[in-house]
């Protein structure tokens, strides 16, 4: 499927992600579609990398040991503003997702995600509107992450949440003790 895309006349491409394994499952993989590819495990390596060459692309794992892919995002954006950015979470939100976009990302996915989603998230240029899922969001969880989205919107204030949902303190914190739904 990467087969009909055009890479373009620069194919670098940053990945950031502090899973060793994955990080290098992926780099494989995409050097194999054309890429070229610097690998970094932390906002501190991927800002050393930034600071010597502006890729025009990037995929950074939103959760790092060393602080926030977003970090990264802006630093990406900060050094070649029409980089082309992925971010890719295992906890994904749709208030991270927001947030993500906001700072300049391109796409979102949630893991796990393949070379091929990767690849076609990077170079799509927004024409098409994607496929419908396979298997959409439960009605919990479409609740569940318009909680969340509130709750981030308040500054993670669970009073001042639960007053703009009209829904009692208690009741709120219990939800955001438990895990997300399916």
């Amino acid at each position: 499927m990467a087969e009909e895309f055009q890479i373009g006349p620069d194919p670098s491409l940053l990945l950031v992600d502090d899973d060793e394994i994955f990080l290098n499952r992926l780099a494989r993989a995409m050097e194999k579609r054309g890429f070229e590819v610097s690998r970094a495990a932390s906002v501190a390596e991927a800002r050393k990398l930034l600071a010597e060459s502006a890729p025009a692309f990037a995929v950074v794992d939103l959760r790092l040991e060393d602080g926030n892919g977003l970090d990264v995002v802006d630093a990406v954006r900060d050094a070649r503003a029409d980089a082309r950015i992925v971010v890719l979470t295992g906890y994904g939100a749709i208030a991270t997702a927001v947030a993500a976009v906001k700072m300049g990302a391109t796409d979102y996915l949630s893991k796990p995600a393949d070379a091929d989603d990767v690849t076609r998230a990077l170079l799509s240029r927004g024409e098409m509107l994607p496929p419908p899922p396979e298997t959409p969001m439960s009605a919990d969880r479409v609740r569940w992450e318009h909680i969340q989205r509130v709750y981030e919107q308040c500054d993670r204030n669970v009073s001042e949440t639960a007053r703009r949902l009209h829904m009692h303190r208690r009741t709120l914190q219990r939800i955001l003790a438990k895990r997300s739904p399916r």
